[in-house]
């Protein structure tokens, strides 16, 4: 599994190495990487924004042909946190060969706040499985609007009690963010299985 980062933090952000961890004990090989502007990010230390949708594609299309002609005939899936998630959707509705499917861990759905602009046009018709594991009260796509998408029936979702963007339940539902981590990784398990 190819795994990008979300918007704000690089690679080994502390949630990006947790879950590939946990993936890795269940017997899935995780490769991450970084986009360009997060690579500029760390060479000079100043902080940028994410560029633009076709650098960040040309980027995952890039990372999926290295994969692809370093390791022979494994089954391969994508995904990332957040924005990188969000990106190799995109790239997977393209129709990039030799993706089996997508893993999105706090799926953007729409801005923080702008639920009436959701980003769900691509997900309506794509054709490769896709699981979203997603808590249930994430800012930028929670269960009450998200529920009333019409997604493409390739697409699954997993909602985290209480979780937040980064499925991080608050103490009184009961649950604690290692739970939710544990269920995450293993819906993916399961998923790429």
């Amino acid at each position: 599994m190819i795994l990008a980062h979300g918007a704000g933090a690089p690679m080994d952000h502390a949630f990006m190495t947790d879950v590939a961890e946990r993936l890795a004990e269940r017997g899935v090989t995780v490769v991450r990487f970084e986009f360009p502007y997060m690579v500029e990010r760390r060479l000079h230390g100043k902080k940028r924004p994410p560029d633009r949708a076709p650098k960040l594609l040309a980027c995952w299309r890039e990372v999926i042909a290295d994969i692809q002609n370093t390791v022979d005939s494994v089954p391969l899936f994508i995904g990332g946190k957040s924005m990188g998630g969000r990106m190799a959707t995109l790239v997977a509705a393209e129709g990039v060969a030799g993706v089996n499917g997508v893993v999105c861990l706090g799926y953007p759905f729409y801005a923080t706040g702008k639920p009436e602009k959701p980003r769900v046009e691509h997900l309506q018709g794509i054709e490769l499985p896709v699981l979203i594991v997603q808590g249930e009260r994430d800012a930028m796509g929670n269960q009450e609007t998200v529920v009333e998408y019409n997604l493409s029936d390739h697409v699954e979702i997993v909602w985290l009690v209480d979780g937040n963007h980064d499925l991080k339940p608050r103490k009184a539902s009961g649950f604690s963010h290692e739970e939710h981590l544990v269920s995450a990784a293993k819906a993916v398990r399961v998923f790429v299985s």
